[in-house]
């Protein structure tokens, strides 16, 4: 699947993610501006480093509408959701904060997985075979990079491998 993030105007509060399936179908949706990197665009580093084929944007390239696949893998009661989907949307989470915080913290990281999941009344991924600063935290700062150094109005492909 073809994933195509598009940085709208300076002043705009919304960026727009088009994602196309290798079937040539599309969905779109509008992503709001997250300080270093749209959330949907953490999902890609998470989905694509764990393998994961069921997360948000595996449900995505199987067909589901951008917006049915958000409501289905952010809704807290939803235990219809395939563990990937909730344990991709906790990764992504945790990502997220940390990279608000400007450092990564493995105990902080692991902390807010596990939170996440817990809220989800799930049990927390088994991560212990990644080295998350490195595959996760730095992959997820890269992409951010590339982000940010693209012009208003261009758009960043990214393909999601097997999807």
């Amino acid at each position: 699947m073809k994933i195509i993030a598009t940085k709208l105007g300076k002043n705009d509060k919304y960026d727009q993610l088009r994602c196309i399936r290798l079937d040539g179908s599309e969905t779109g949706a509008m992503m709001p501006r997250q300080g270093v990197l749209p959330h949907d665009l953490i999902h890609f580093v998470v989905e694509t480093t764990l393998g994961y084929d069921h997360g948000f944007l595996g449900l995505v390239a199987k067909g589901a509408d951008i917006s049915f696949a958000m409501e289905q893998t952010h809704d807290m009661d939803n235990q219809t959701v395939a563990d990937q989907a909730t344990h991709a949307e906790a990764v992504v989470e945790s990502l997220q904060a940390q990279i608000w915080s400007g450092s990564f913290d493995p105990e902080m990281f692991a902390c807010g997985v596990a939170g996440a999941c817990d809220m989800r009344a799930r049990p927390a991924p088994d991560l212990s075979g990644i080295d998350v600063d490195k595959a996760l935290y730095a992959g997820v700062v890269a992409l951010g990079q590339r982000w940010q150094q693209l012009p208003y109005h261009a758009s960043l492909e990214l393909d999601m491998p097997g999807l």
